[in-house]
């Protein structure tokens, strides 16, 4: 069975950084597309960051362009989610999702972004793989 694990959340002050780790259990090839979701408390979760497996294409929200980073190493089955300049709406609890739903096997941005604008849970959640998720605090 297919598993996500992730690492790397804490406690950081305004300004600060953080690097999510995301580590496949398999490969991350074995899902068409990886993202980051944040649910903050009280709220939905909302896909912050999401990159295509097939080729590398990311995405990201209007609350992360210019300050997060997707990235994948293949050599270590991972996926990581670097964060700057952070700020504290920012918080909250950061889900690695693995999905192999159809709609992301072509690659390209359109996939990446359409990874993290499905809505979740719905009728995607059959092809997702979710982590435990890691809590990140933002806060002086």
């Amino acid at each position: 069975q297919l598993q996500l694990v992730e690492s790397g959340g804490g406690l950081v002050q305004p300004g600060g950084s953080l690097r999510l780790s995301c580590a496949a259990s398999g490969f991350t090839s074995d899902y068409y597309a990886i993202g980051w979701f944040r649910q903050a408390q009280g709220k939905g979760r909302e896909g912050v960051s999401c990159i295509s497996t097939r080729d590398g294409t990311t995405y990201y929200d209007d609350s992360a362009k210019g300050r997060f980073t997707i990235a994948r190493d293949n050599a270590k089955n991972t996926v990581f989610l670097q964060t700057t300049s952070l700020k504290p709406g920012d918080t909250g609890t950061y889900y690695c999702v693995g999905s192999k739903g159809g709609g992301f096997v072509a690659g390209g941005f359109h996939a990446a972004r359409a990874m993290c604008n499905t809505p979740r849970p719905g009728a995607i959640g059959e092809y997702d793989t979710w982590g435990q998720g890691a809590q990140v605090t933002v806060s002086s």
